[in-house]
């Protein structure tokens, strides 16, 4: 008789916890996985992917606002917010099924509910059914974190339930300064309503390179964004269907719907990890895991936001297979979270990869920046007023370049592959020695001769 039902149960059927399951099941090694709501987790079901579809629906009318410069007469567009809503969540159920299917033919089995833990080895799933494994893999994920409890709170809706507004508001608040909070700020300036984003930091996207920051900002509020900072909503009222936001500096305002994106925390809460020793980060409130993921319990690993070390899906997807190839395939694989390219779908889009120019100038002797503010060429016929944003932060002692922003249309797509460059410590003559390809903004990378700027410590 086995000495455990599982070689492996994994908690959480998200991208990541996905992966390590199917590779595991590869091996040959006995999986379950459980999953208490929707098999894809947070990027596919109400994150990344669903929030793609709505970038790509609200670019729609800068370009039918564009068609005019290039000779298209195009009749007054509409926009019905419900069709939208439902071919997106078409579209959601075709790749949740798609996840299912892929982990059962690997040869994993997929229990929908909740499972915590009884003891180290142990699992109770929400039917009752205890299972005991081997190995865990805790994949939990994240979730919207609203902050410091503030009168009527209760009236404010997350990136969770965006996807599922009934209709388009016409005045929509947003409270947060990052990725969710930017993007969806945008989506909806796309569809025509009246945006205000609330900011308690001096400015938005904190941690990226300050020229991003401020370039982002610029074409924001060029497209009627209101962008307030230095300040955070204290109150939220309701009257009827309307609400007021009540503001730290003494205004208010009014709108059809509150959104708070201030962050996420790791779902680290009734899982039953205090049954099992598994200790918490103090710094950042997630799982404690080495560079392997191995938690302070030998045999219970943790990938993904729930360690919230890199929040980003590829991360986790590649945390997942390194612990199946560790664990199961024989092989000693760590994870290098070092120069991952990430991108934030604002419009403009941002793709960013390496060192901001502050950090390499704390980091290195000699630091060099190339930059190019430009019209890109498709604005020189629509009349829109944009620009592009393009920088390169050298060491310049080795000439390695470190760092790679941009801003502008196509962004995440070049900066997936500057990220081989970054990755392969390509240098600034590497670039110089590329022809360009033009016309092209991006040939802007390899036609920047001489430094906007130089620092010496």
């Amino acid at each position: 008789m086995a000495e455990f039902d599982v070689d492996l149960f994994v908690i959480g059927g998200g991208s990541g916890g996905v992966r390590a399951a199917r590779i595991a099941a590869g091996y040959g090694a006995k999986v379950m996985i459980a999953e208490e709501y929707r098999m894809g987790g947070t990027c596919v079901i109400r994150g990344c992917v669903p929030k793609k579809l709505l970038v790509y629906a609200s670019h729609i009318r800068h370009d039918v606002e564009d068609a005019a410069g290039f000779g298209w007469t195009i009749p007054q567009a509409t926009f019905d917010w419900p069709t939208l809503i439902a071919n997106k969540d078409k579209e959601i159920a075709r790749l949740e099924a798609a996840y299912t299917t892929n982990v059962e033919k690997s040869g994993a089995r997929v229990v929908k509910t909740r499972a915590v833990f009884e003891d180290p080895h142990t699992l109770r799933l929400g039917t009752g059914e205890t299972v005991t494994a081997k190995h865990v893999l805790i994949a939990t994920g994240g979730a919207p974190n609203h902050g410091q409890a503030i009168p009527g709170i209760e009236h404010v809706i997350s990136s969770n339930e965006v996807f599922h507004l009934p209709q388009l508001p016409k005045r929509i608040v947003i409270q947060g300064g990052g990725y969710i909070a930017l993007e969806f700020a945008c989506i909806f300036a796309g569809f025509g309503s009246d945006v205000t984003l609330i900011y308690r930091g001096e400015n938005i996207l904190r941690g990226f390179d300050e020229d991003v920051r401020s370039h982002v900002r610029d074409e924001m509020e060029k497209d009627g964004i209101t962008i307030l900072t230095g300040c955070t909503v204290n109150k939220v009222d309701k009257h009827g269907r309307e609400f007021t936001s009540h503001l730290s500096n003494g205004s208010s305002i009014a709108s059809d719907q509150v959104m708070f994106a201030i962050g996420r925390h790791p779902a680290v809460a009734n899982l039953g990890l205090e049954k099992t020793g598994v200790a918490i980060n103090p710094d950042n409130g997630g799982i404690a895991v080495d560079g392997f993921s191995r938690t302070s319990v030998p045999h219970i690993y943790a990938i993904g936001d729930v360690t919230h070390r890199i929040n980003l899906t590829p991360v986790a997807i590649r945390e997942g297979h390194a612990f199946a190839d560790t664990v199961f395939g024989k092989q000693t694989v760590e994870v290098d979270h070092a120069d991952i390219p990430t991108a934030v779908f604002s419009q403009p889009e941002v793709g960013t990869v390496g060192l901001t120019e502050a950090q390499a100038r704390a980091g290195f002797a000699r630091v060099d920046i190339y930059k190019a503010s430009f019209r890109p060429m498709k604005a020189t016929l629509s009349g829109r007023d944009t620009r592009m944003l393009m920088k390169l932060v050298v060491d310049a002692s080795t000439d390695r370049v470190v760092g790679c922003h941009i801003v502008g249309d196509g962004a995440a797509e070049i900066v997936q592959v500057l990220g081989i460059a970054v990755k392969m410590k390509a240098t600034k003559a590497d670039f110089d020695a590329t022809m360009a390809l033009h016309p092209t903004a991006a040939e802007e990378l390899v036609t920047m001769q001489t430094p906007s700027a130089r620092h010496v410590r």
